[in-house]
């Protein structure tokens, strides 16, 4: 995940801050949340107005198709967890000397506003699911699983040399 944007980011056109971290020519790049925080978090906690979000959710499926048009392979997926879980991992959060460095201020807040992320993630999805560039659902109440058949997705969806053809699809009640 980038870092909070700055005044010079604030005034750029949005996607600006992400388009150097796309991959080049056979780089892997993962992002952890990546242009979609504007859909979610910056929705939700008001940090961004009614017609910024309006413009990201017209801009983005026209970026991504430009991404993808200019060979750029775009698998986005959405980790998806019931609140219940998401409760008891928060607080194993807070609670772990470990897992301290994931607390955030807004994880104080999240749970609070579950019904307006759950409306957030249901427009989002709607809204940038294309052709060029679909999402994936994974449902993560168990990591385990999640990893296991987020990266059996990933290998099935991606050329490569060597590639092993006795790897087991993906569980379709978990990424779908």
């Amino acid at each position: 995940a980038l870092g909070k944007p700055t005044d010079a980011d604030l005034r750029s056109w949005y996607f600006e801050r992400y388009v150097s971290h796309l991959p080049k020519n056979e780089e892997l790049v993962l992002f952890n949340r990546s242009w979609y925080n504007r859909a979610g978090v910056e929705r939700v906690m008001g940090f961004c107005s009614r017609r910024q979000l309006e413009e990201f959710m017209h801009s983005v499926p026209r970026f991504e198709h430009m991404v993808v048009d200019a060979g750029t392979r775009l698998l986005k997926y959405y980790l998806d967890i019931s609140k219940d879980e998401q409760k008891a991992r928060l607080a194993d959060r807070k609670h772990d000397p470990l897992k301290q460095w994931k607390s955030s201020p807004i994880d104080d807040v999240a749970v609070k506003h579950w019904d307006a992320y759950t409306q957030a993630r249901d427009a989002m999805l709607l809204g940038t699911h294309t052709a060029a560039a679909p999402w994936h659902i994974v449902r993560t109440d168990s990591k385990r699983h999640a990893r296991l058949n987020l990266m059996r997705d990933i290998l099935s969806r991606l050329p490569y040399g060597g590639r092993n053809k006795q790897i087991p699809p993906p569980d379709r009640e978990i990424v779908f």
